[in-house]
């Protein structure tokens, strides 16, 4: 059978807000079909596209350095993190809580592997719904996966801390131990639990320390 490819990613476009308090994207040409016809032979035309938006918008990767000054940053990130990694998925969507413990994970064999909670939350996307009340993976689960040595975390949330929790421990945690996060995945439904290689590799920007990836996983 042919490896299957699913996206984990969403779309952005022009207007799309992904945190609030933070601007859309502004996306226009550059120099536009029309435009371009002037600059070469009749028939032959060409698109430039613009885009002015932050690092967090749309599905992101988070570096160490988006926490710390002296983490890695985008240009810094070593592939083997962010490319062909055994994924595992942890199921904690529908949990009456909103905060995601060590108890969804103690089953999890973490190390070396891209994990990947599936909490249902980007059934919310782009709506008001989507920014109040999302799950969150507390400090002592941020942990675990620290301690058990996990390479990627990523999540189709809001958010992967309480946003409420102005210190960020699961952000603290994961990337002061250098494990970058992946945040507003969707899809994570149609994965295997495990038996996946999953990707999220940003581009290669120096000094900045997250930005829009295009995230997804090959199922064999």
């Amino acid at each position: 059978m042919s490896p299957r490819y699913i996206d984990l990613s969403h779309v952005i476009e022009h207007g799309l807000i992904t945190y609030q308090g933070l601007p859309a994207p502004i996306i226009c040409d550059f120099l536009s079909r029309e435009q371009s016809k002037a600059h070469y032979a009749p028939g032959t035309e060409f698109q430039i596209g613009k885009i002015e938006m932050v690092a967090n918008t749309g599905t992101y990767l988070d570096s160490p350095f988006h926490r710390y000054e002296d983490g890695k940053d985008l240009s810094e990130l070593d592939l083997n993190s962010l490319a062909y990694l055994e994924g595992k998925v942890v199921r904690a969507k529908g949990e009456a809580q909103r905060a995601i413990d060590t108890a969804a994970l103690k089953s999890i064999d973490a190390r070396g592997k891209a994990i990947l909670i599936h909490t249902g939350w980007a059934a919310h996307w782009r709506t008001d719904q989507y920014f109040e009340g999302h799950p969150f993976l507390t400090k002592n689960a941020a942990q675990f996966l620290a301690d058990e040595g996990a390479t990627l975390v990523g999540i189709d949330s809001y958010n992967i801390d309480d946003t409420a929790d102005l210190t960020r421990p699961a952000h603290s945690i994961l990337l002061g131990a250098g494990i970058p996060i992946v945040e507003h995945m969707c899809n994570l439904g149609q994965l295997p639990d495990s038996a996946f290689k999953f990707f999220a590799v940003p581009v290669k920007v120096k000094g900045m320390g997250t930005f829009p990836v295009r995230a997804f996983a090959i199922v064999e």
